[in-house]
């Protein structure tokens, strides 16, 4: 008997642990910016499943944005127009330049009549950054993922629905590389992907989201206007917020529509 009373309180900590529906709403004033990696079904087994929201889910959650009134922006227009932003403002961001932004995003960006700005790793094929940041993420998992030719990346920019920004020439650890090499990843990635695409790249994504005070001057000396982090929120529109310094609402593969909902709201998972 104990153990059935207990049953509707494990129920209620564990909803809201998942869902944070006790997190006061953010006003919508406040933009709002999402970060995506791949839309693509989950594959068996793999470890990286949260970074893989399916195709269906993905329009699900832009029909969502679309039909409770928010507006879309690439992340250069957010910050440009930061002054004077309409309520429920959003810009939807892909990290890394996986082929599956083209084939399966951008066509239910359409739809919709969004945009998104895409985070492209210049030398991005055959890499599993992954151990990058931990060594036993020696899988290849993400070095196996289709990635965005040069071609594909043109594409994208031809749609006018899509800013390239960069993510760093190798997705390198901004923590355990050299100074002097940071500055080369910053520079030259930017550099290349305005040879490739022939207008400025102004927007960065600190790989893994992790980055320091240091990397902000760098990424600012290098000429971005703005960068995102990993770092989990909501910017408000006053004090203004270092443009290189931005918050992001991530979205996982396993959310299901309810837990986008509410991150939508307060802008993180669960406490």
């Amino acid at each position: 008997m104990i153990a059935l009373c207990l049953l509707p309180v494990l129920w209620l900590l564990w909803f809201s642990h998942r869902y944070a529906w006790w997190r006061p709403v953010m006003s919508w004033q406040h933009p709002r910016v999402l970060m995506y990696h791949m839309v693509s079904s989950h594959k068996s087994g793999a470890r990286f499943n949260g970074l893989r929201v399916c195709p269906k889910r993905f329009e699900q959650q832009v029909r969502w944005l679309a039909n409770n009134g928010f507006q879309f922006f690439t992340v250069s227009e957010l910050w440009g127009q930061w002054a004077t932003l309409p309520e429920k403002a959003v810009a939807i961001t892909f990290d890394d330049g996986y082929a599956d932004n083209l084939h399966n995003a951008l066509p239910i960006l359409k739809k919709y009549n969004a945009c998104a700005t895409v985070y492209v790793v210049v030398d991005r094929h055959d890499r599993d950054w992954s151990t990058y940041k931990k060594a036993h993420h020696n899988s290849g998992e993400l070095a196996r993922e289709s990635k965005l030719s040069d071609a594909e990346v043109l594409e994208l920019v031809a749609s006018g629905r899509i800013e390239i920004a960069s993510h760093t020439l190798t997705h390198c650890n901004m923590a355990t590389t050299s100074i002097a090499d940071k500055r080369h990843e910053l520079a030259a990635s930017k550099h290349e992907l305005e040879v490739l695409i022939q207008r400025p790249v102004i927007s960065f994504a600190y790989p893994f989201g992790i980055y320091s005070a240091e990397d902000i001057q760098l990424a600012r000396e290098a000429g971005y206007s703005t960068a995102v982090t990993t770092v989990e929120g909501i910017d408000k529109l006053q004090p203004l917020p270092d443009p290189l310094d931005l918050k992001r609402i991530k979205v996982s593969g396993k959310d299901n529509l309810l837990a986008f909902v509410m991150r939508m709201r307060g802008g993180r998972r669960g406490w």
